[in-house]
């Protein structure tokens, strides 16, 4: 029942936010760019289904740092995270960046599987969501507080390795900031896209020439070959929000060391837990993380 409720709500969405970019052309660039920041990540403090119950146990972390960003130079910013850590110290970090819509809560079982693979996990809420800072985030403004959580993970796991992950959205801010550091040991991509124009031309709507008017791109398909460490592209086969074709494009990009899973019966949220053995088998292969199942 989970994919069939999101997409009644994503339908209806996919329809505005065809109409308010044709309509941006006369209300200014400037509403245009709020108009298509607000749809792509509809920020707030929902959850999920059991994602609250999930989160329970969890440590929350506070990220506190000044912004860069141009539209937000010198301003406080506080990111509210869930840290779910090893007990080893030296064990493999991963810092998990959401999607849109949902708040970190949201991400919690996702969480869980991967500490189960080995990993210490935080998560962060960008800029609008959650108990984060308020405000209306971007691009720019979603890449900058994944700096920052990197940054965090560094002072807490010196000695760790670090690996970085990104679910739909995330995946595209995940492949940014792995293509902008250079200490990473590894980038996870689930149900991502190579670009938000790219995604606007699988809608009912997309042949309109609306991809013009796109201000938020989130190109990930030309950064990931910057990517200078393993990378592993997981996608489900009957993802109806982000194509498979997508998932598979963005891989094809990536230099190698790559993977490429895709999981068989698995929608757009299943994906991760259908998935589970996959990502086992992957990571301990990939990642030289934990071992194959026998």
């Amino acid at each position: 029942m989970r994919p069939l409720s999101f997409r009644r709500w994503y339908r209806p969405a996919a329809l505005v936010a065809g109409l308010a970019l044709l309509l941006g052309l006369q209300l200014g660039c400037a509403t245009l760019d709020e108009r298509q920041r607000a749809w792509i990540f509809q920020p707030g403090d929902r959850v999920w289904y059991g994602g609250a119950s999930a989160a329970q146990g969890m440590d929350d972390a506070w990220i506190d740092y000044r912004s860069s960003a141009a539209e937000s130079r010198g301003q406080a910013v506080r990111l509210h995270g869930l840290w779910l850590p090893q007990d080893d110290a030296a064990a493999p970090v991963l810092l998990y960046l959401h999607g849109a819509r949902f708040d970190v809560r949201t991400s919690a079982l996702r969480m869980r599987r991967m500490h189960e693979l080995g990993f210490s996990v935080l998560a962060i809420d960008y800029r609008g969501f959650g108990r984060s800072s308020p405000g209306l985030p971007s691009q720019e403004l979603a890449a900058e507080d994944a700096h920052a959580a990197w940054d965090w993970l560094a002072r807490q796991r010196p000695q760790a390795r670090r690996f970085i992950f990104g679910h739909s959205l995330g995946g595209a801010i995940a492949v940014q900031l792995a293509a902008e550091v250079h200490d990473e040991a590894g980038l996870i991509v689930e149900g991502s896209f190579t670009s938000i124009p790219d995604v606007v031309s699988t809608f009912r709507w997309g042949w309109l020439p609306v991809g013009p008017l796109i201000t938020q791109r989130f190109d990930a398909a030309s950064r990931i070959a910057e990517v200078g460490s393993p990378v592993l592209v997981v996608h489900g086969s009957d993802d109806t929000l982000i194509r498979p074709a997508l998932g598979r494009a963005l891989f094809e990009r990536a230099r190698e060391p790559k993977r490429f899973l895709l999981v068989d019966g698995a929608s757009h949220h299943s994906t991760n837990d259908l998935g589970q053995p996959q990502y086992r088998e992957a990571v301990a292969e990939l990642f030289g993380i934990g071992r194959p199942p026998h």
